[in-house]
């Protein structure tokens, strides 16, 4: 099913949740909503479901107006972050009750629930209250109910977020399959710039309320159209300057320059900004070397992320390996400019 938002915005009292927002979802594709808490991500589900209305504009469903039209009488299935169960229902019943409002037969229903009991590894447990189960497996119990349903539009809230580190990487390695062949549009809204790039699709890079950019996940990764957008796609944040276009060289305050890409030879010289991805700024290697005062330094199993300050600015380094530092120490760091991002004056990216 075709989902598209025409001119949508959302308020609350004078408040804006959304602004105005054009986003056409093709059948069949999976698509991501990726931003920060409050970016607007549940809104604009809620939105496609039905269980908002729109301040302003309209939402079409297959070349439908369907503005306003209640969510019991479209097909749709949600899952929450937060699970949502019948509490007096087994697991087996609750994955069942859709195919049974559906009337489907005692026999597709066993097949169905099984099916989907298996993949989400709740079999042991399809005799189970929701109250004798953990977070995860009711989180489960709510995924796999979705799923069932065979809905022409799924809306997945970050539904995996209240499960083990082990049962997400199957999952997720799983969700588009689930969907390849069923024609349905799905969404799933997403914190973390890796789970977006692991689920591929189409992804809507958002925040406060906007959508920044929509394209295929992984061009937006690497050509985000502004630094908006950018920074909405990294995650730890993305490393961020004002620099100066002075000849041939690309200067940053006073603490490094290097010779400007040959693509930007053409362009006056002046101010650009620059965005570096975390893991291109390294503690040791060649390049482009920047000096700094650590500020954080941490170790997460065999990864290092060190902020130190540049120029003004704090910078993000994220390696594998472990690198010791206290804060304070003056450290030098480098990078290669061939991964740099040059935006222009409105931030948007100079596209070679």
């Amino acid at each position: 099913m075709a989902i598209e938002l025409r001119n949508v915005t959302f308020r609350v009292g004078a408040e804006p949740y959304i602004y105005e927002t054009t986003l056409r979802l093709e059948p069949g594709g999976f698509n991501i909503l990726l931003g920060t808490t409050l970016s607007g991500k549940t809104t604009l589900m809620r939105l496609m479901a039905g269980l908002e209305k729109p301040t302003t504009g309209e939402v079409w469903a297959n070349e439908e107006n369907v503005t306003g039209r209640a969510v019991q009488k479209r097909s749709v299935a949600m899952v929450y972050q937060s699970f949502i169960n019948y509490p007096s229902f087994s697991v087996y019943d609750n994955i069942a009750s859709p195919l049974k409002v559906a009337g489907n037969s005692k026999k597709e229903i066993e097949e169905q629930v099984h099916r989907f009991a298996d993949l989400l590894k709740l079999t042991p447990l399809l005799g189970r209250l929701p109250r004798e189960l953990s977070g995860g497996q009711q989180q489960r119990t709510a995924l796999a109910r979705a799923l069932v349903k065979g809905a022409d539009l799924v809306l997945l809230d970050e539904p995996l977020a209240n499960l083990d580190y082990k049962l997400r990487e199957e999952l997720r390695d799983e969700l588009p399959k689930l969907f390849e062949d069923t024609g349905a549009t799905v969404v799933y809204a997403t914190s973390e710039p890796l789970e977006a790039l692991m689920l591929g699709g189409h992804t809507a890079t958002l925040k406060e309320g906007r959508v920044v950019q929509f394209g295929e996940t992984a061009s937006i990764y690497r050509k985000p159209a502004t630094l908006e957008s950018a920074e909405v796609f990294s995650d730890p944040p993305i490393n961020s300057a004002t620099v100066q276009k002075q000849g041939d060289q690309m200067v940053l305050g006073t603490v490094a320059s290097w010779t400007a890409p040959k693509l930007l030879a053409g362009l006056p010289d002046g101010e650009y900004r620059i965005g570096l991805r975390p893991h291109h700024l390294l503690p040791e290697g060649d390049g482009v070397e920047v000096s700094g005062t650590v500020q954080i330094a941490e170790i997460s199993g065999s990864e290092s992320i060190i902020r130190i300050r540049v120029n003004g600015n704090v910078w993000v380094s994220q390696t594998d390996g472990i690198h010791s530092f206290s804060y304070g120490d003056k450290v030098r760091f480098s990078f290669d400019a061939n991964h740099c991002m040059y935006f222009g004056a409105d931030d948007r990216l100079i596209d070679f």
